[in-house]
């Protein structure tokens, strides 16, 4: 099973929190629908900014403890190695797990009812 190291913010940064999380998708809609569940409006946790993908849970485990005694400095340097702009990363990560779903087809009426002729 995979898990997911994240660290997610606010519009205006102040606030980095590391998170680790088995479906990525589900735990940014929970954020979303909880905007005051750690913080006041203002400070909503609404973006995500980096994450990590690790298929072993003992190894997610610790570089979860391992990320969240980082420093500020430390955190903002990781994601810039990859986020410079710190652009929101959800928006690419729902429209690439909406891709992998199989789009459901209904099955054409016109095949189940054919009939045989002899």
């Amino acid at each position: 099973m995979k898990h997911y190291i994240y660290i997610i913010t606010d519009r205006n940064r102040t606030n980095l929190h590391v998170g680790l999380c088995t479906d990525l998708i589900k735990t940014m809609q929970f954020y979303s629908e909880m905007p005051t569940l750690f913080y006041d409006k203002a400070q909503q946790l609404s973006r995500l900014v980096y994450f990590e993908e690790i298929n072993n849970e003992e190894q997610a485990m610790e570089r979860f403890k391992f990320m969240s005694s980082f420093t500020r400095a430390q955190k903002e340097k990781m994601i810039r190695s990859v986020n410079a702009d710190w652009i929101d990363l959800t928006i690419g990560l729902t429209a690439e797990h909406k891709m992998r779903i199989r789009p459901y087809f209904r099955p054409s009426l016109a095949t189940s009812k054919r009939s045989l002729t002899f």
